[in-house]
């Protein structure tokens, strides 16, 4: 365990020194948008209302919390407070998965594996990663995922509260296991999610006003989508690249019809995601987050936005299925890691070439956008095949001699605590209504 504790403080005294531009590293200023727009929100924030009328504040209610946290540091100014707190968020996600990690079966480096892949993907993506209260959300989103097996209750108020942080936590509801646990986490979820939601919009004006100011977006320059804008704007297309809605946006002709198709993949995927859920027959440990990695995936190559801070809410949920193991999702977290070090490479080092779709900037675009569709199209076919496929298969051999009693077995859950029918599980000897 000594190694990768050493490898997290070594990386993360890196990070924090290029936060505090003792290092500095090429491209747009990352740290700008903490010294200036989320200032600027605390500043309106500890007034008692939401920063209305400011298009560029697109958070459900619970963001505040993130945005006032570097209040608990008053000793700080505003900027250094968020990104200490910001390491601190690193460091209890890292804990949270070292501690997972010492329970899992196996030798040092095998046990560790979940836990490398937070020491190396974070670091990867570069001082953005500290500059962006997105590490916070995905630290309550392991923690989330860690607790599932022991106390979904715990589990479903972190849910919620990761889903008023930032929505994306929401997906973690996908791959509960049937019965029980998923009425236990269901119901806290839920329930949590709507007292707060309340809270806010009673003691705060505007918490709900985040709805209105995503409908107008358009196609952010590092989606799957541009790729099309990119390409185009070598062959005369007349539209612009502009700062839109808090971010840098293709403006112009079909623009539009492009984040419709967005869209339409969007929900397209959710379709996926709730066959899969129709039709799967086995829960193990790690089925829930192996579902939650695959959904977040699906919705982040799907999306008109893919910003640079989105790559730590997947390399925390690909540390959390290679913890648990009992999923086959190594090869889409391996993925993830690689798509996030291009990542620090298209923002900020060569945002510029980006920006003006050369040659550069579009092949980085090109090679991380396609190691992120190929982690989707692998974890999903490989949630699929865990869950679906391979039960199937093992209960239709099961009809003499020992099959049967191996059919049963297979079919058996084996995500802690909520066995059997309890748990969406099939009973032996019995195949699913479909």
């Amino acid at each position: 365990m000594r190694l990768p504790v050493a490898a997290w403080a070594a990386t993360r005294t890196v990070l924090l020194l290029c936060v505090f531009k003792v290092i500095t590293v090429p491209g747009p200023d990352v740290t700008s948008d903490v010294s200036v727009i989320y200032h600027g929100w605390y500043e309106v924030l500890r007034t008692g209302a939401f920063p209305q009328g400011d298009v560029t504040w697109q958070y459900p209610p619970a963001a505040a919390l993130a945005v006032l946290s570097p209040a608990l540091l008053p000793f700080l100014e505003y900027a250094a407070a968020f990104y200490v707190l910001a390491c601190a968020a690193d460091a209890a996600a890292f804990a949270l998965l070292l501690r997972a990690s010492r329970r899992a079966p196996g030798g040092a480096r095998r046990r560790y594996a979940g836990a490398w892949v937070w020491v190396a993907g974070v670091p990867l993506l570069g001082p953005t990663v500290y500059a962006r209260y997105d590490l916070m959300v995905t630290a309550v989103a392991v923690a989330a995922l860690l607790a599932l097996a022991r106390r979904p209750r715990t589990a479903g108020a972190l849910v919620a509260l990761g889903a008023l942080l930032k929505v994306w936590p929401a997906l973690l509801l996908v791959g509960t296991p049937r019965g029980r646990a998923t009425k236990a986490v269901w119901g806290t979820a839920l329930a949590a999610a709507l007292l707060l939601t309340a809270a806010f919009a009673a003691a705060m004006p505007g918490a709900l006003e985040f709805l209105t100011h995503q409908r107008d977006r358009g196609t952010e320059v590092e989606s799957v989508g541009a790729l099309v804008f990119h390409v185009a704007r070598h062959f005369g297309w007349e539209g612009q690249v502009l700062l839109n809605y808090g971010s840098v946006e293709f403006l112009g002709p079909h623009v539009e019809t492009v984040s419709t198709a967005a869209l339409v993949c969007s929900a397209a995927a959710f379709g996926w995601l709730l066959r899969w859920r129709l039709r799967a027959v086995e829960w193990t440990a790690s089925t829930a987050a192996d579902a939650a990695f695959a959904a977040v995936l699906l919705f982040t190559v799907t999306s008109r936005v893919i910003s640079p801070q989105y790559m730590v809410w997947l390399v925390g949920l690909a540390a959390v299925c290679v913890v648990l193991r009992t999923g086959r999702q190594g090869t889409p977290a391996l993925l993830v890691v690689a798509a996030t070090g291009v990542t620090l490479l298209e923002f900020p080092l060569y945002f510029g070439n980006v920006v003006a779709s050369d040659a550069l900037g579009i092949t980085l675009l090109v090679v991380r956008n396609g190691l992120l569709l190929a982690a989707a199209a692998l974890a999903c076919a490989r949630l699929w095949r865990t869950t679906v496929t391979e039960p199937l298969l093992r209960a239709g051999g099961g009809h003499g001699g020992d099959g049967g009693a191996e059919a049963g077995e297979g079919r058996r859950s084996t995500a802690g605590g909520a066995g059997g029918e309890a748990a969406g599980t099939v009973p032996p000897g019995r195949l699913p209504v479909r």
